[in-house]
């Protein structure tokens, strides 16, 4: 088991926004977490990454303990964050951005290829290299954001609402990347609001309420549950 979370709780002053969950990523898969805006979807990422600490519960990444440890310590150990609201750093080139994901590694030549890499992958982002990034459309911000955590050579990615604010055909884009990257052998932990993306992204999935988890199981089963269609993909 690559990522282990058991009976995490988490809260903001006496607002519990995490109440006692159980989730688990495996090896090379793709899980979702969905459920509404504020349900807690979000703060579990951010305490997967050391920016939140949790009151109790337990965070195990290849078998190790990581709860309570500082973000550039699980970055180091193989763990990356695309936050929502992506987060880059819009006075400085498309290159810098990404030579900041690359921040902690010392293996110059490797770095490289792996500029190289994104760039393949990303063509815009090799043609706009040495363009700004707040100068790129969000959709672009979007892709910059997932290869800059792509540099960081990461073996589990936590991406939170990667198709916020994008048009339908950049979310099918997304989609896409987010299959390709899994096909490197990347595990992916995929937070949406939109259920229907998530559940065809993913193995399985978690439908999260208010902080709980209100129905868990492979995700082919959870897109043909009554319950789910009828609040989640308007069925």
């Amino acid at each position: 088991m690559l990522l282990d979370i058991k009976n995490l709780k988490v809260t903001y002053g006496k607002a519990i926004a995490i109440d006692g969950i159980t989730i688990h990523v495996d090896e090379g898969e793709v899980v979702s977490i969905v459920g509404a805006n504020g349900a807690g979807k979000t703060t579990i990422l951010r305490t997967i990454s050391g920016i939140k600490k949790p009151v109790s519960g337990e965070i195990r990444f290849h078998n190790k303990r990581i709860e309570g440890k500082a973000v550039h310590e699980v970055v180091k150990i193989g763990i990356t964050q695309i936050p929502a609201d992506r987060m880059i750093f819009a006075n400085m080139s498309v290159l810098d951005n990404l030579k900041i994901g690359a921040f902690l590694r010392r293996d110059t030549q490797k770095i490289r290829q792996d500029i190289d890499f994104v760039y393949e992958h990303f063509p815009i982002l090799k043609e706009r290299q040495n363009q700004l990034g707040g100068q790129l459309s969000g959709g672009q911000q979007q892709m910059l954001a997932i290869a800059r955590a792509l540099m960081a050579r990461p073996k589990l990615l936590l991406m939170d609402e990667p198709s916020t604010g994008l048009s339908p055909i950049l979310v099918a884009e997304v989609g896409n990347i987010i299959k390709d990257i899994n096909k490197r052998g990347i595990s992916i932990l995929l937070v949406e609001q939109n259920c229907r993306m998530a559940l065809k992204l993913s193995n399985r999935s978690y439908i999260l309420e208010i902080g709980k988890i209100a129905l868990q199981g492979a995700s082919c089963d959870l897109i043909d549950n009554e319950l789910v269609k009828r609040c989640y993909l308007g069925g």
